[in-house]
């Protein structure tokens, strides 16, 4: 049964995407490539109390729950699985826009511990429009029995993120992970995701264009990532962004870009 207006008390709605929820709940992310195990964090999390339904305008599923933690109330919306964010199919669309709209209190990016590499590319595409993150190493149990070997906290100060190694099937490590996102939630650790650096010449266009975008958005949206996509012709984006925020601003910008 999902959460109602009246079990929620007042609500609000995320930045246009219809996600309603209490004024005190913490509403986190649930990311991942398919086939991590996202799901199962997701129900090992929420239990009973979670719900389904379609995201508005797609027949993308949208799932959502809930649970309490030290006295917290959390919303965790699972978002479909993708191997990117660059919002070339619906799945990849939705996950982007409400990682980036959506105003999260933290992301939760649910990574394969038995092909890790594969994974990154995703958690390092979160990183890049939030610091608020948590990598949950799941199947940590199946890399043990294939004798793969993570230096975890080696991991989390590379990426520059908590990490956190789950068998969320049977349970391990989720108390660890929800300590550790409470941690994040409420600012007792602050994540400083090492950023990817480019050529010499694309870091120069985002120093260009940052200053712009900062102008346009203020703190609404990370300004080096927006550079990034301009830079890419990211047009979905664009409008995205214009309709939240700005009129057409940003794709007056994105123009003057790919002129």
């Amino acid at each position: 049964m999902g959460l109602t207006y009246q079990s929620t008390g007042r609500s609000i709605t995320k930045e246009g995407l219809n996600i309603k929820v209490a004024n005190s709940d913490k509403v986190i992310a649930l990311a991942g490539n398919p086939n991590t195990g996202k799901s199962t964090v997701f129900n090992a999390l929420t239990g009973l109390r979670q719900h389904t339904g379609n995201w508005p305008g797609k027949t993308v599923l949208r799932a959502e729950g809930s649970f309490v933690h030290n006295g917290h109330r959390y919303r965790l919306i699972d978002l479909p699985g993708t191997y990117s964010l660059l919002a070339n199919s619906a799945d990849e669309e939705v996950a982007r826009d409400f990682i980036c709209f959506a105003r999260l209190d933290a992301t939760i990016v649910v990574v394969d511990a038995t092909c890790l590499e594969r994974n990154l590319n995703l958690v390092l595409q979160v990183m890049e429009i939030t610091n608020k993150v948590v990598v949950c190493l799941n199947l940590i149990d199946e890399a043990r029995r294939k004798k793969i070997s993570i230096d975890i906290e080696k991991l989390s100060r590379s990426l520059g993120v908590p990490v956190v190694a789950t068998a969320a099937r049977n349970g391990e490590g989720l108390p660890r992970l929800l300590e550790v996102l409470s941690d994040v939630v409420f600012e007792r650790v602050k994540p400083k995701p090492n950023i990817v650096r480019y050529s010499p010449e694309v870091e120069k266009a985002i120093a260009q264009l940052e200053p712009k975008i900062r102008a346009l958005m203020g703190d609404k949206i990370n300004s080096r990532w927006v550079a990034l996509r301009l830079i890419d012709g990211d047009l979905k984006l664009v409008q995205a962004i214009d309709k939240r925020f700005c009129g057409n601003e940003v794709e007056l910008l994105a123009q003057e870009v790919l002129a």
